[in-house]
């Protein structure tokens, strides 16, 4: 794979690792890294944008998703959506460095969305919380080559 589109393909796949799609960047990333064919700071760079931008989606989505949730394809009951939004007023928006964990990452950052977090402070803790999962997994592929 040329340098361009090994590039191309770990923003593509941590953008979709961020989003609804069932996708995983990790592997991308750590086999870009055990190649050794860019600089490590080019790969975080990449791989935290992609997520971020990817997560950006789920606050876009958020922000318009409520409107049908009286619809039965909607993906939550009423209930369900009640309960994410008082766990999300409890902890705030500091629940977004939580951002990066499996299962819990996505729906945060949709509920972040819904219940109107401003784009600003999402973006500032999400980023935070994506580049710091990247960083780590850089340090333990790195030292484990």
């Amino acid at each position: 794979m040329s340098g361009l589109s090994s590039l191309a393909g770990l923003f593509v796949a941590a953008f979709a690792a961020a989003t609804i799609i069932p996708a995983q960047s990790e592997m991308v990333l750590a086999g870009l890294l055990l190649a050794g064919n860019h600089p490590v700071v080019l790969l975080l760079v990449v791989a935290t944008v992609g997520n971020v931008l990817g997560s950006a989606v789920n606050w876009a989505l958020g922000r318009g998703i409520e409107r049908f949730k009286h619809r039965r394809w909607f993906p939550a009951d009423a209930t369900a959506l009640a309960r994410a939004q008082r766990w999300y007023q409890r902890f705030g928006r500091w629940s977004l460095l939580l951002s990066w964990a499996p299962f819990v990452g996505d729906p945060l950052t949709i509920i972040a969305g819904v219940l109107r977090e401003p784009l600003w402070s999402f973006l500032l803790l999400v980023t935070i919380a994506k580049l710091a999962r990247y960083i780590v997994l850089c340090v333990i592929v790195l030292n484990a080559s």
